[in-house]
């Protein structure tokens, strides 16, 4: 299988087509999407063509090729207009037996103590051993690296609202290789799991 991760749509219409213009022209199987899908969040700026609907009408005609988890921005009131479930605080996905985790990263993320890189998050997430990933989104920034565990960790960064000189963008999981890409499609980072 060939997944396609992104998190924090945060219901930006030009955003989602181009994120799913690349799905379609990447020929990926499934979407992990990370949450935060529909709302901006009262901490960030609207996002260019910021149209809930719209969003709404180009995923759930994929929503049986859509693995979600919950973000902090998304409600149940989300859950109403969304064909897929969005809920759910984690997604666990096997791919020839990687385990996947997914999360948004407000309530689990990577913790500091196992990390390469220092994580602003949630809680430690449930134990992970052998050949496994992990994805979360929350921070709008991208990050790809393994854990003093030896578990892939990866952030896509945000399709609409990247911070801190991230750029807009998603990743690929396919054959336990990831790789980050900037929502232009430019590969800025590959990692072998």
């Amino acid at each position: 299988m060939k997944y396609f991760i992104m998190s924090d749509i945060h219901g930006s219409a030009s955003a989602c087509e181009k994120a799913l213009n690349q799905f379609e022209a990447m020929k990926c199987d499934e979407i992990i999407l990370l949450g935060d899908v529909l709302y901006h969040g009262p901490r960030n700026p609207l996002p260019d063509k910021y149209d809930p609907k719209a969003v709404c009408a180009m995923l759930n005609p994929l929503a049986g090729r859509i693995i979600a988890c919950r973000g902090n921005c998304d409600s149940e009131v989300d859950q109403m207009v969304l064909s897929f479930p969005v809920q759910a605080d984690y997604a666990y996905v096997v791919d020839d037996g990687v385990r996947i985790f997914a999360s948004h990263g407000h309530v689990y993320a990577p913790a500091e103590e196992a990390a390469d890189e220092p994580v602003v998050g949630g809680s430690r997430i449930p134990p992970l051993s052998g050949t496994a990933v992990e994805l979360f989104g929350h921070i709008h920034i991208q990050m790809l690296y393994k854990n003093k565990a030896g578990i892939a960790v990866c952030n896509p960064g945000s399709v609409s609202l990247p911070k801190n000189g991230s750029p807009a963008g998603f990743a690929v999981y396919e054959n336990r290789l990831i790789t980050l890409y900037a929502l232009d499609g430019s590969v800025q980072k590959t990692l072998a799991v």
